[in-house]
């Protein structure tokens, strides 16, 4: 009897999170429709577009995907240097691991499905080892979009919400512990693998996280180093589309809010394949305090998305077709 009182609470858990998502999801997609249907938004959008020379706008979106490519293959060379010490892998089965991962990425919730597409590529028994060691390197972005998604909200309701001085006081020590909490558990991720080991249920699998124990500081330190570069990257990207397109935004606001999306971006579950309406949602709310452009901003973001998400996916989908997905790694 007990049993069944777990199993049906689990089942209920995972509608609960599947009705969460939808809502999430729809009341997104609301809004973007709400917002293209009001004329002024789509009249004052047009005014604004109709201003740029269309060569400036076709070289910004070249601009954008040479910066996509860039931060995919940063992210090839993270990645190959994550797996070396499980199994090295030539620079091509590395290129081949990452667009695959996005193919996968896009079709499951919050990209879990990029760690199975990922080490694929990898021989059977060392899959669940490279699962560990890619996480390393997604945990690292996660501390670069905390650390400084968590100072730009603290510096975001200090700005724009009325707060008294104690309570400001407060907002920016919760969000500097908040950050030195996630690079203190970064630079001792092995701390992972000793939890594990004292779970009793996780024991069969430590054995797989053993790989945590390897990396040193420096190594961490590469590895962060590497997610820096790509966290400039698409920030980039968004800087360079917003100084095209609304170039009166403030730029020192206009930066912190890109770090909040990203933030809230990484809290939110959600689909790719569905994710460009959450990021058009956030991003509208946000950038309404600098600006009435509310549909150059979705724009901008969906624009984004596309380039980022969606374009690196159809061609991990080529690279799929070449996956032997029982048996070995290779076709």
């Amino acid at each position: 009897m007990l049993l069944f009182s777990v199993q049906v609470t689990k089942e209920q858990k995972k509608y609960v999170n599947l009705i969460i998502k939808l809502v999430i999801v729809g009341m997104a997609m609301w809004f973007i429709i709400s917002k293209i249907n009001n004329q002024e938004n789509l009249r004052s959008f047009q005014n604004l577009m109709a201003r740029i020379d269309p060569w400036v706008v076709r070289a910004t979106l070249t601009l954008v995907v040479v910066m996509m490519f860039a931060n995919w293959a940063l992210e090839i060379v993270k990645w190959k240097y994550l797996s070396r010490r499980i199994e090295p892998i030539s620079w091509w089965t590395a290129v081949k691991s990452v667009f695959c991962g996005l193919t996968w990425a896009i079709f499951t919730p919050n990209r879990i499905g990029e760690y199975g597409g990922r080490v694929m590529l990898l021989k059977p028994e060392n899959r669940a080892s490279g699962a560990v060691a890619m996480g390393v390197g997604l945990f690292a972005q996660l501390v670069l979009t905390s650390v400084f998604g968590a100072l730009a909200i603290a510096w975001f309701i200090c700005t724009y919400l009325p707060t008294p001085g104690a309570v400001e006081f407060a907002v920016w020590l919760l969000a500097i512990i908040y950050a030195v909490a996630f690079v203190v558990l970064y630079f001792n991720v092995a701390w992972v693998d000793y939890i594990v080991g004292r779970i009793g249920f996780l024991k069969k699998i430590k054995p797989f996280f053993k790989v945590l124990e390897d990396f040193s500081v420096r190594e961490l330190l590469h590895v962060l180093l590497l997610s820096l570069a790509r966290f400039v990257i698409f920030t980039s990207q968004y800087i360079v589309l917003m100084m095209v397109i609304l170039p009166e935004l403030p730029s020192i606001p206009m930066v912190l809010l890109i770090f909040i999306l990203f933030f809230v971006q990484s809290a939110v579950p959600s689909l790719d394949i569905f994710d460009f309406s959450v990021r058009s949602f956030v991003a509208s709310n946000l950038y309404r305090y600098i600006t009435d452009q509310e549909l150059a901003v979705m724009a901008i973001v969906s624009c984004i998305w596309f380039v980022n998400l969606i374009v690196p996916a159809i061609i991990g989908s080529f690279f799929v077709f070449n996956v032997n997905y029982i048996g070995g790694s290779k076709s």
